[in-house]
């Protein structure tokens, strides 16, 4: 170690991967493997892919079977504390269909 400090090179930390939860199966994945649903301060809700528009977000996989899951649980509903529209679903559906997963 004296050595690294010697040449001006520091030993850097490995960068913390974030890790969000998915609404239908639960499990804590890699932020950036999941789909990101917003509600905006005006009440409006989006599909999220960069992860960087601003509100309240909740997360699903790309997996048909996750997002079934999370529709009958009604895991968006619980995130918000509030009823989310049939669009939302319709969009979401409309993407993982297109993803073929």
């Amino acid at each position: 170690m004296p050595l690294l400090k010697k040449q001006g090179m520091q030993k850097m930390k490995p960068r913390k991967i974030p890790l969000r939860r998915c609404t239908g199966c639960m499990m804590m994945l890699n932020k950036n493997s999941l789909i990101r649903v917003v509600k905006t301060k005006s009440g409006e809700f989006s599909l999220d892919f960069s992860g960087k528009k601003s509100g309240r977000g909740a997360y699903i996989c790309p997996d048909l079977s996750c997002f079934n899951l999370a529709k009958k649980q009604r895991g968006l509903e619980k995130s918000f504390k509030e009823q989310v529209p049939v669009t939302v679903y319709e969009k979401l559906s409309d993407e993982l269909n297109k993803n073929g997963s």
